[in-house]
């Protein structure tokens, strides 16, 4: 912080509103809660989400992959907001160090024979170099920390925001049972996800785009154990016909799957409370991953139809931020929507909610922390982008190319393997 902790910093007595308790708005509150040096006026900060406190089992259903590659990564974000150690704790796979170890994200062939599997190199000070969290898990640790100082007011969308006569916003809320509301404030972090409200509001040509691949995904529930080798570690298996497969624990009775395929044009909206389509979903996965060995056929028939999904991947590439239009913020999927193929958007939400508290409090205006931030954000999010996409093809790759994938990833594997990676 600039000057004598003494003098008034510009954020002092103003009011932040942050739209949206998702990964990246908690972590700004948490953040800047740790950050703001105690001897200053703070400013008031209130958090809208349209969500209830208890997110309904279909948008925490499924785990999502931290990793502690570097300073940009989500476990190193979780360090600094003084989480890590209770993260830990909630693992559901954690890459371990030594020998074969558990939890490493693989690739394997249509018959599950591992082609490479990845053990990266963990930075100093972090446990460990990657982790799958429960959504709903990491959401409620994030959720406890950011309430124990910040009002969080659940069931509040913020629909749209505009610019008031004295230079503040005016923020138009709405409220579970659609009472209306409007409130200002001074800044607007907008982190209410891929389909920002706010997003569409002030930048209206700034769409999620189509980025050419469709998932079947569904959560299978097991008696007793998982079926190997799923049960141990994670990650993608690779037909070379054009259907890929993901999979992940979430628990110790659940996997997530998630078979995608390329296709030209997004799905029209699926709904798993028609019988007839849910029927159809199952018949399409049985065919589409008709090459995939066991225990593919026993986990789809271990899917519980009400989990089922038809994802359009979309995503859409990173802005940096002009406050002529206001003092808005975006932040985490409002700025740089990530598909699942990425396997980053926790990181990058983490570490935006962080970045973003830290500029604030070292800078001396708004613009000033913000330019910052951006230089900090952007590249992060538009290597996730080119990697996602990256995925996409290698993932549904026929023919020559994909013996060529396989090819590399098997001598990368192995030679990995003889250096002990």
């Amino acid at each position: 912080m600039h000057g004598h902790e003494s003098q008034a910093h510009f954020l002092s007595g103003k009011k932040i509103i942050v739209a949206g308790a998702g990964v990246s708005g908690l972590a700004f509150v948490i953040a800047l809660q740790k950050l703001w040096p105690p001897s200053v006026e703070p400013p008031v900060v209130i958090v809208y989400d349209r969500d209830a406190e208890q997110p309904t089992a279909g948008r925490g259903g499924y785990s999502l992959s931290l990793n502690g590659l570097d300073r940009d990564s989500g476990l190193y974000a979780l360090k600094q907001l003084g989480l890590l150690d209770e993260i830990i704790q909630l693992a559901v796979f954690r890459v371990e160090d030594q020998g074969e170890g558990k939890g490493h994200f693989t690739m394997w062939t249509h018959d599950f024979q591992p082609m490479i599997t990845v053990r990266p190199k963990v930075i100093e000070g972090l446990p460990t170099s990657g982790m799958r969290i429960a959504r709903k898990d990491l959401r409620r640790v994030l959720v406890e920390a950011a309430s124990a100082r910040t009002k969080i007011q659940w069931g509040t969308t913020c629909t749209s925001v505009q610019n008031s006569d004295d230079g503040r916003l005016r923020i138009q809320l709405v409220k579970e049972g659609s009472t209306e509301t409007a409130e200002e404030c001074d800044i607007l972090v907008a982190a209410d996800g891929a389909s920002s409200k706010v997003r569409a509001c002030l930048r209206p040509d700034d769409n999620l785009e189509f980025a050419g691949a469709v998932q079947f995904a569904g959560s299978a529930k097991f008696e007793g154990s998982l079926p190997s080798p799923l049960d141990t570690n994670w990650g993608g298996v690779l037909t070379g016909t054009g259907a890929a497969c993901f999979f992940s624990r979430v628990d110790q009775y659940t996997l997530v799957w998630a078979l995608s395929i390329l296709e030209s044009a997004p799905r029209p909206r699926y709904d798993n409370s028609d019988a007839e389509q849910v029927q159809e979903f199952f018949r399409q996965a049985r065919e589409l991953g008709k090459d995939i060995r066991e225990p593919f056929k026993t986990i789809v028939d271990a899917t519980d139809p009400s989990t089922t999904l038809v994802l359009n991947a979309r995503d859409k590439q990173p802005f940096p931020h002009n406050l002529k239009a206001g003092s808005v913020v975006f932040i985490g999927d409002s700025n740089h929507a990530v598909s699942p193929f990425a396997g980053n958007g926790a990181n990058l939400a983490l570490k935006d909610g962080w970045d973003l508290a830290e500029q604030l409090c070292q800078s001396d205006n708004l613009t000033q922390a913000v330019m910052a931030y951006d230089k900090r954000s952007l590249p992060r999010a538009i290597s996730t982008l080119k990697s996602s996409h990256w995925r996409i093809k290698v993932g549904h790759a026929t023919g020559l190319g994909y013996w060529m994938y396989r090819l590399f990833f098997t001598l990368a594997g192995t030679m990995m393997k003889l250096f002990g990676q």
